[in-house]
């Protein structure tokens, strides 16, 4: 990237962050810009928006946009992520990953709307947003630049982004005490840096801001019903919810029950590993109910496959291929599948555990006539042996053939 090319007119994704909010008058000083346009992805990070776009002005934004994005988020990228089952590593439900592209997309509709020069971001030169975003952008807008001040600026740590801060009288809302990395959304709330950088140290407690620790949850269960139709969650204990209304009652009934946590050392896209603390209550609830309905629904074959499609697509939405060929047609299989994903599922929370207890759907494959270990009239016992016979027959050939004979 050049530095000494001149801009008019940027966009800016603007959370109003310690990284974002030092990076207005940067883009100014360094580029000679004239016009940041602050564009602030409103995908449920509650009250981090608040006062956001006078904060923007202030800091030097000649224009500021807070756009609501919060239920295209869930309808568009969380709803299709979890009904692939995708988790990435095992434990990461993508929080940050899909958030990305669908503020990005919307920084290019307004790039194009107001004609900027360039589109810029807050994202590290080390992590994994940077791709995400700019993949995004390439995918959208090919031809608009792309300003990543990480990868230009003299600043190292987030020490001494502060003290640039604070040398021209721009609040931050970290301090050197506390230096946590977070990320939130209405899916999760991520935590990195400082003291978990260290993987032999715990989290502290004071570290959740959603969740109750295991240990302070209530000591009774807690029960209540999801209603699926086709993979789609609409329900809970029978009443109806829109998308936004219906992931921040499962927010609040994970976070009371200690559900959702996970700490985990994940491979960073660029090469590194690092360590991050999620808290993720709403959607924990919601990928085990659903993996539990699709165990009754789906047929062999189909979940099975699925299983690995399920790992290929949380691959490509953690390295930001949102807007990919592949992850494109492995939504349409998914939906696919999604056609008898129907029905109720009973959850329990407890003490941080989450599990299914109970299943229902009138696409059911299971046959309890069929499953039974009673006395039943429409399995023969005696049709296992032909099948034996000829499941294993691959197996004896084999065996015939090198019978004798060193291997």
């Amino acid at each position: 990237m050049n530095a000494k090319k001149q801009y008019n007119k940027v966009v800016l994704a603007y959370s109003g962050g310690l990284d974002t909010s030092i990076i207005i008058p940067w883009l100014k000083e360094t580029y000679g810009v004239k016009d940041v346009i602050a564009v602030c992805g409103n995908v449920g990070q509650g009250k981090e928006l608040d006062g956001l776009y006078e904060k923007a002005i202030n800091t030097g934004a000649s224009d500021a946009y807070i756009e609501d994005l919060t239920e295209e988020f869930i309808t568009d990228y969380v709803y299709p992520t979890m009904q692939a089952g995708a988790v990435y590593e095992g434990k990461y439900l993508l929080g940050t990953s899909f958030a990305r592209p669908v503020i990005a997309k919307r920084l290019v509709e307004i790039a194009k709307e107001v004609g900027a020069d360039a589109i810029c971001h807050g994202a590290t030169g080390k992590g994994n947003d940077q791709v995400r975003f700019e993949l995004t952008v390439k995918a959208l807008a090919p031809d608009i630049d792309i300003i990543a001040p990480w990868r230009i600026w003299d600043i190292k740590s987030r020490e001494e982004e502060i003290e640039y801060a604070q040398a021209r009288n721009i609040p931050v809302p970290v301090d050197k005490e506390h230096n946590y990395s977070m990320d939130a959304n209405i899916w999760h709330l991520s935590h990195e840096g400082s003291d978990l950088e260290d993987p032999w140290n715990e989290p502290k407690d004071d570290l959740y801001m959603i969740c109750k620790t295991p240990e302070e949850a209530p000591d009774k269960p807690c029960y209540f019903t999801i209603e699926f139709e086709q993979g789609i969650p609409v329900s809970i204990d029978g009443q109806k919810y829109g998308p936004v209304e219906l992931v921040t009652k499962l927010n609040e009934l994970g976070a009371e029950n200690g559900v959702g946590i996970d700490d985990l050392v994940e491979n960073r896209l660029v090469g590194m590993k690092s360590r991050g603390v999620y808290e993720n209550p709403g959607g924990r609830i919601l990928y085990t109910a659903h993996a539990g309905l699709e165990m009754l629904t789906l047929d062999k074959d189909t979940m099975h496959y699925k299983e690995g499609v399920a790992a290929k697509y949380a691959e490509l939405v953690y390295d930001g291929k949102w807007f990919c060929p592949l992850r494109e047609a492995l939504a349409a299989f998914v939906a696919e599948t999604q056609k008898t994903v129907t029905g109720t599922v009973r959850m329990k929370l407890y003490k941080g555990n989450c599990t299914h207890v109970g299943l229902k759907s009138p696409y059911s494959l299971y046959s309890e006539e069929f499953a039974t270990f009673g006395e039943d009239e429409v399995y023969d016992h005696k049709d296992a042996e032909g099948f034996i016979n000829l499941f294993g027959l691959p197996l004896k050939v084999r065996a015939l053939a090198l019978k004798d004979k060193e291997v």
